[in-house]
C-alpha cells in the first residue's frame, strides 16, 4: 500500500514565518528533483507518526500537493531537540525510468536456530541494520531478510551473502563491500572470562 502524503504550497518563506508555521501545528518542507523547487507545509502530527513508521523512510512515497500527486522520496528531516516535533522535512521526486539509491532496512530471520547461537552459546551480533541499494522504484523493496538459520559459532554473514530482490543491487557509492559484515556469532566477552576465572579456580596447584 502506497502511503500518501497530503500537503499544500507554502507562500511565506524564512525562519520567522516557518516559526509560525510550527506553532500553528504545521510542518514546513521542500519537494526538489526534476523540476523546480517547491516550499511546502504538512500536518505536524501527520509527519510525526508517519517518520515513526519504518516503512515511510524506505518507501517511493505518494504526495499530495495541493490535489495533484507526485511520485517521491524521504530526503531528510530535523525533530526538535527535545520536543516531539518535526522542525522540517525534505522529499525528492522520483522518476520511474530512473534508478533511485536508498537505504533499505535489514529484517534478521532465525536468529533462536542459528547453530552459533543454539548449541554454541554465542550471541547474535547485527552490525549492519540497513543497506544502501539501488533500483528502479517499481523494484523497491520494504526489506531485504538476512536469515542467520545457519550461522555457526565464530562466523559471520556479509553483504555478498545476501539474497537480493531481483532488480536491485547494492549501491556502488553506499559505502559497503562484498565482504563488509552484516551479522556475526560470538561467544559473548563474559562468558569468555567466566570460563577462563573457572579454569584458573580448578587448575593444580602449582608446587
Amino acid at each position: 500500500m502506497t502511503i500518501e502524503i497530503i500537503a499544500t504550497t507554502r507562500k511565506a518563506q524564512g525562519t520567522g514565518a516557518s516559526r509560525r508555521l510550527r506553532h500553528a501545528g504545521r510542518v514546513p518542507g521542500i519537494v526538489y528533483g526534476s523540476g523546480e523547487a517547491v516550499m511546502i507545509e504538512m500536518d505536524q502530527n501527520d509527519m510525526y507518526y508517519k517518520l515513526r513508521s519504518e516503512a515511510f523512510h524506505a518507501s517511493v512515497l505518494s504526495l499530495n500537493l495541493d490535489g495533484k500527486k507526485e511520485s517521491v522520496m524521504l530526503r531528510a528531516f530535523v525533530m526538535h531537540p527535545f520536543r516531539q516535533q518535526v522542525q522540517h522535512i525534505d522529499f525528492q521526486r522520483v522518476d520511474a525510468t530512473h534508478k533511485i539509491h536508498i537505504k533499505v532496512p535489514l529484517h534478521f530471520l532465525n536468529e533462536e536456530v542459528a547453530p552459533g547461537v543454539k548449541t554454541g552459546g554465542g550471541k547474535i551480533s547485527h552490525v549492519m541494520h540497513e543497506l544502501e541499494v539501488s533500483c528502479l522504484p517499481k523494484d523497491l523493496p520494504a526489506h531485504i531478510d538476512v536469515d542467520l538459520g545457519k550461522l555457526e559459532l565464530g562466523h559471520s554473514i556479509h553483504v555478498a551473502d545476501l539474497k537480493l530482490p531481483k532488480g536491485v543491487e547494492v549501491a556502488a557509492h553506499g559505502g559497503h563491500t562484498a565482504e563488509a559484515v552484516v551479522a556475526t556469532v560470538q561467544v559473548p566477552r563474559g562468558a569468555i572470562e567466566a570460563a577462563a576465572a573457572a579454569a584458573e579456580e580448578t587448575a593444580p596447584a602449582k608446587k
